[in-house]
C-alpha cells in the first residue's frame, strides 16, 4: 500500500480515478422533464418495484434503470432527447424511490409484522410496544391490513416528521462532507466513475463517439431479459394463479445446510441464484473478493472446530440457514462481528489521523500552483450549484436539536448527554470519517455498539428506547452521490430540487401501493418467499440485542449469551493483526474489509460473486485489458438490471391489474 499526500491507497485503486474525465461546465438536471419523470416513476413503476422487493428483495435497483431506460426512450419519440444531466437526476430520484426499504409505509408494513410475530410472542414481549411505534397487534389497523385507521396517525405522523428532519440533515452536514473531502482534501472517490457510467450510456445513446456504451448496455439488456423470464416471470406469473409460486430457481435463496452438515457441522451452505451477482463479481476490487473468498474458507473450517470444542452449543442438526446463522450469532459471531467491525473502525481512524497530516498541506500547495494567492482553499467551481455552509451549520443544529428534543419526549428516562453526544459529535465525525472512506476506497464503516453501549450504560430498561428515532445517523455517503453528480456536470441544486418533489410523491404513492397490496395478502406469506425467510432472521437477530434490557434480570436472556467481551477481543485482534500484517507486505486494506465482510456468514450471494471476479481476473483482464473491463463491466450491469426489471415490471403489472380488476386476493 502505498501513501501520498492526499491518502492512502493502492495500485488497483489508481485505476478507477481515470475512468472519467472531470467536467468543465455544470446544468441543472431539474427541468419539467425530470418532473414528469418522477410522476412516471412513481405511478408506472412504484407498485411493481413494491412487490418485486417483497419477492426476491428488490437487490440491485433494477426498478430504478427500467424506468430510466423506459422513460428515455418514450422522450425520444416524443423528439426530446434527454440530456446527461436529466438523465443523471432521474435515475436519482428513481434509486430514491426504489429503495427496497419500502419507504415509510414499507417500513410500517413490517412494524405490524413484528409486534405480533411469532420470535416476539416467544420472547414475552407482546403489548409491549409503545403506541408511537405501531398499533397494537390485536388493533384493527393490522388484523385488518388497512393504514386508513386512527391508530396509525401518531406514528406516521412522527415518521413524517423525521424525515424531514433527516432531509435537512442530508443537505447540510452530508454536503459539508463532499466539501471537505472533495473542495479541501481532494480525494479520489474511486468508485464514484463507475457509479456514473452506466446513466451516461443512455445519455449518449444516439453519439457515434459513445456507441460501444450502448452496444454494452443492450447486451446486459439482452442478457437481463432472458433470465429474467425464468428467475422473476416465472414465481411472479405463477403466483397470480396458484397458492404457492412456482421457482426454477429458489428464492431467496437454495439451502444446502441440512444437506452439508454431516461434512460441515452450523455451517449455512448454499447459492443465490442470480446472474447479476456474476456481473458484480467482475466489476467490484479483486482484493475485496480474494478477502471475502478467504473468509468463507475461514467460516468453514473454523465453525465445525468451533462444535467440537464446545462453543457453538446452540445449534442442532436439521437447522436451515436462517436458524443456524441465528444459533452461531448467540454462541460467537456476534461478538466476534462486533471485534471486527471495532478493529475496522480502529484502523480506518487510525489511517484517517495519518493522511490528515498530509493532505491539508497539500491541497494547499496544490491550489496555490493551480490558482496563486487569488482564490481560497473553499472557492467552489463556478457554476456547480453550491450553497453556504453557514447555512449548513445553523440548518443542522436546528435539524440535530429537535430530533434531541422528541427523542427525550418519546423516552423521558434517556439521559440528555447522550442524545447531545450523538446528535453534535457522534454523527459529523462518523459522516467525515465514512465520507473520507468512500473518497479513499469506496467502503463503509461503522463503530460497532456504541448506541447500543450508549443504552446499556443509560439503565433504560424496556423497548421503547430501542424504537425511538435516536439521533445517530450517517450522511458521509452523501459526498459519494455528489461527486458523481459533479462528475457528470450536473448541478447540485437540481438533486435539492427533485428531493423536494420525490418526497411528497413517495409518500403519497406508498401510501395507496403498499396498503393495496399489505390489504390484498398477509406479508409475509408464500406469495412474497423473501420476506418469509428475511423478516423472521431480522426479528431473531434484532432480539438477541433487545433481550438485554426486556430481561427479568433473574433469567438468561440471548444477549447474556451472546455479548462475551473475550471474543470482542479476539475479533478486534484478529482485524487490527491482519491490517497490519498486510500493510507491512505492502498489501491492500481491500483484503481486509473483504475479509470481514465475509466472516461468519452464509456464503449464499457470494458463491457467483467469486465465479464472476476470477472470469473476470484470469480471462477477461487477459484478453481485454483491466481498464476497458472497467469501463465496459458497469454499462452491462445497468444493461442487465433493466433487462431483468423490464420482465418484473411487467409481470408484476399483469398480476396486479388482473388482481384489481377480479377483486380476488393476491
Amino acid at each position: 500500500m502505498a501513501e501520498n499526500g492526499r491518502a492512502t491507497t493502492d495500485k488497483e485503486l489508481e485505476l478507477y480515478r481515470t475512468i472519467m474525465e472531470e467536467p468543465t461546465e455544470f446544468k441543472d438536471g431539474f427541468t419539467w422533464t425530470t418532473v414528469v419523470g418522477a410522476l412516471f416513476c412513481g405511478i408506472l413503476m412504484y407498485p411493481g418495484a413494491i412487490y418485486l422487493s417483497l419477492i426476491n428483495g428488490g437487490q440491485l435497483g433494477a426498478a430504478s434503470w427500467v424506468t430510466l431506460i423506459i422513460f428515455s426512450e418514450v422522450s425520444r419519440r416524443a423528439l426530446k432527447t434527454m440530456n446527461r444531466q436529466e438523465v443523471v437526476v432521474l435515475l436519482f430520484v428513481a434509486n430514491t424511490m426504489m429503495a427496497a426499504t419500502g419507504g415509510i409505509f414499507g417500513g410500517f408494513v413490517y412494524k405490524a409484522f413484528l409486534v405480533g410475530s411469532d420470535p416476539v410472542l416467544a420472547a414475552g414481549l407482546a403489548g409491549q410496544f409503545p403506541k408511537w411505534f405501531a398499533p397494537a397487534a390485536d388493533s384493527a389497523a393490522i388484523t385488518e391490513r388497512t393504514f386508513l385507521h386512527p391508530d396509525w396517525l401518531l406514528p406516521v405522523s412522527i415518521l413524517l416528521f423525521t424525515s424531514v428532519l433527516s432531509l435537512v440533515k442530508k443537505y447540510t452536514l452530508g454536503y459539508a462532507m463532499f466539501r471537505i473531502t472533495s473542495d479541501l482534501e481532494r480525494l479520489p472517490f474511486p468508485f464514484a466513475p463507475i457509479s456514473a457510467q452506466g446513466s451516461m450510456a443512455i445519455a449518449e445513446a444516439g453519439d457515434k463517439k459513445n456507441a460501444w456504451k450502448w452496444r454494452a448496455f443492450s447486451s446486459g439488456t439482452m442478457i437481463g431479459l432472458v433470465f429474467g423470464l425464468f428467475y422473476i416471470g416465472l414465481p411472479v406469473l405463477s403466483g397470480a394463479f396458484l397458492a404457492k409460486p412456482m421457482m426454477l430457481f429458489p428464492l431467496p435463496w437454495y439451502d444446502t445446510t441440512t444437506l452439508t452438515e454431516k461434512l460441515l457441522p452450523a455451517v449455512p451452505t448454499g447459492i443465490v441464484w442470480r446472474l447479476g451477482l456474476v456481473i458484480t463479481g467482475m466489476i467490484i476490487p479483486w482484493r475485496a473478493v480474494q478477502g471475502t473468498g478467504l473468509a468463507i474458507l475461514v467460516t468453514f473450517l473454523l465453525n465445525p472446530i468451533l462444535v467440537k470444542t464446545g462453543i457453538l452449543t446452540t445449534w442442532q442438526p436439521g437447522m436451515g440457514t436462517v436458524d443456524t446463522q441465528i444459533s452461531n450469532n448467540i454462541d460467537f459471531y456476534f461478538s466476534f462481528g462486533i471485534g471486527c467491525a471495532l478493529g475496522i473502525a480502529l484502523v480506518s481512524v487510525g489511517q484517517t489521523i495519518r493522511a490528515l497530516k498530509k493532505s491539508f498541506a497539500e491541497s494547499r500547495r496544490r491550489r496555490r500552483e493551480l490558482f496563486g494567492d487569488r482564490r481560497s482553499v473553499w472557492d467552489t467551481p463556478p457554476g456547480r450549484g453550491d450553497w453556504s455552509l453557514k447555512l449548513c451549520f445553523v440548518g443542522y443544529f436546528i435539524a440535530a436539536t429537535a430530533l434531541i428534543v422528541l427523542c427525550k419526549k418519546l423516552v423521558p428516562d434517556f439521559p440528555l448527554v447522550f442524545l447531545f453526544f450523538f446528535g453534535f459529535l457522534y454523527t459529523p465525525l462518523i459522516s467525515y470519517l465514512n465520507a473520507r472512506l468512500i473518497a479513499v476506497n469506496g467502503q463503509h464503516v461503522e463503530i460497532p455498539f456504541i448506541r447500543e453501549g450508549a443504552i446499556l450504560l443509560s439503565g433504560c430498561r424496556g423497548l421503547d428506547v430501542w424504537l425511538a428515532p435516536f439521533p445517530k445517523e450517517n450522511f458521509g455517503g452523501v459526498a459519494g452521490s455528489m461527486r458523481v453528480t459533479e462528475l457528470t456536470g450536473t448541478k447540485l441544486t437540481s438533486l435539492i430540487k427533485i428531493d423536494l418533489i420525490r418526497m411528497p410523491l413517495s409518500i403519497l404513492l406508498g401510501f395507496i401501493f403498499w396498503g393495496f397490496i399489505w390489504h390484498s395478502t398477509p406479508i409475509p406469506s408464500e406469495t412474497f418467499p423473501f420476506t418469509q425467510v428475511m423478516w423472521d432472521l431480522r426479528v431473531k437477530n434484532w432480539l438477541i440485542m433487545v433481550s438485554a434490557t426486556t430481561g427479568d434480570g433473574l433469567t438468561e436472556t440471548m444477549f447474556d449469551k451472546a455479548f462475551k467481551p473475550g471474543i470482542i477481543g479476539i475479533g478486534t485482534l484478529t482485524t487490527t493483526t491482519m491490517f497490519l500484517i498486510l500493510s507491512s507486505f505492502g498489501a491492500p486494506i481491500m483484503f481486509v474489509y473483504g475479509f470481514v465482510r465475509g466472516i461468519g456468514r452464509h456464503c449464499h450471494p457470494f458463491v457467483l460473486e467469486i465465479i464472476g471476479a476470477i472470469i473476470a481476473r484470469y480471462y477477461l483482464h487477459k484478453k481485454y485489458g483491466r481498464q476497458t473491463v472497467l469501463r465496459i463491466m458497469p454499462v452491462i450491469m445497468a444493461g442487465y438490471m433493466v433487462g431483468e426489471g423490464l420482465v418484473g415490471m411487467a409481470c408484476v403489472a399483469v398480476t396486479l391489474i388482473s388482481k384489481a380488476i377480479s377483486g380476488l386476493p393476491l
